[in-house]
């Protein structure tokens, strides 16, 4: 897989609609074997890319949530504790030194999504989410394993990757990413789709879905987006809208406008979109769908 438009068409396969930039970023993400950071607004697609990459490789999908106070031990690896202590318990009375060099072996060691990403002797693809909610800390302690595929444990000294790992960063770009984050990575910003390639995403992962109801329904986002909105529905929303509206048996928005109206809850999250949102408004709306 070397192409943009064969790296497309494989993503399609898998569910994933992408634009002719992503599919470059993901070739040279391959080609230079370096991280790719996606950066967009929330909802956007940005996790889904590296769930379509798992399935084009066939490969193991390894996620790590980020949060604030995320810290090494439950990204990189933990000590098992109890084991640890019901051995030195066994070995009462033994050496220390070589209990000690016992209870910090393998044997007591528990993986977490980093390590686990770099011990797998077929590459996974590794999805480090939201990396713009954890901490400074956090992202400094990352680069390492960004640049060299590489972590280090101080009883166990420095580990390097088996087979090295696909790796997708993903931000909401809720706070600003370090220099040198950036610079271990290939950058994509996501956006939103467009109508025509939101109708092809729809048609691909909604099933039953007609090319015009999804065309439509493609418009009446993008007419929705341009509210003034608290929360901006992203392509998952677009889904369980489609999806509800293929499940109450509509096949064209203008035979529906009550149905339309009653289900932009699956778009609306918030009271105050829900007001702004009024029948008044969603006619209008509808209106410019043709």
């Amino acid at each position: 897989m070397k192409t943009r438009d064969e790296i497309a068409r494989a993503l399609g396969d898998a569910g994933y609609v992408a634009d002719g930039e992503l599919a470059v970023a993901i070739a040279l993400m391959q080609q230079l074997r370096r991280p790719l950071l996606l950066e967009g607004e929330a909802g956007v697609g940005k996790t889904e890319v590296a769930k379509a990459l798992a399935t084009v490789h066939g490969t193991e999908l390894i996620r790590l949530q980020c949060y604030e106070g995320l810290d090494q031990s439950a990204a990189l690896y933990e000590w098992n504790y109890q084991r640890q202590l019901l051995s030195i318990q066994a070995h009462r009375g033994a050496d220390a030194d070589a209990v000690e060099d016992q209870i910090f072996s393998e044997k007591y060691l528990l993986e977490r999504p980093l390590l686990a990403a770099i011990r797998r002797e077929r590459s996974p693809v590794l999805l480090i989410d939201e990396i713009d909610r954890a901490d400074d800390e956090f992202e400094a302690f990352l680069l390492e394993l960004l640049s060299d595929f590489q972590v280090s444990i101080p009883e166990l000294g420095t580990i390097k990757a088996i087979a090295i790992p696909h790796v997708v960063l993903t931000s909401n770009g809720t706070r600003e990413l370090s220099d040198a984050l950036r610079r271990r990575c290939l950058y994509h910003y996501v956006d939103y789709p467009d109508v025509d390639r939101e109708a092809r995403i729809i048609t691909a992962r909604v099933a039953g879905i007609s090319a015009s109801l999804a065309l439509q329904i493609a418009r009446m986002v993008e007419s929705v987006r341009k509210e003034e909105l608290r929360k901006v529905p992203g392509v998952a929303e677009t889904l369980d809208w489609a999806a509800a509206l293929i499940g109450l048996d509509v096949k064209d928005l203008h035979d529906a406008p009550e149905t339309v109206h009653e289900t932009l809850m699956c778009l609306l999250k918030t009271q105050e979109d829900k007001a702004r949102v009024s029948r008044e408004v969603t006619q209008r709306l509808l209106g410019r769908v043709a």
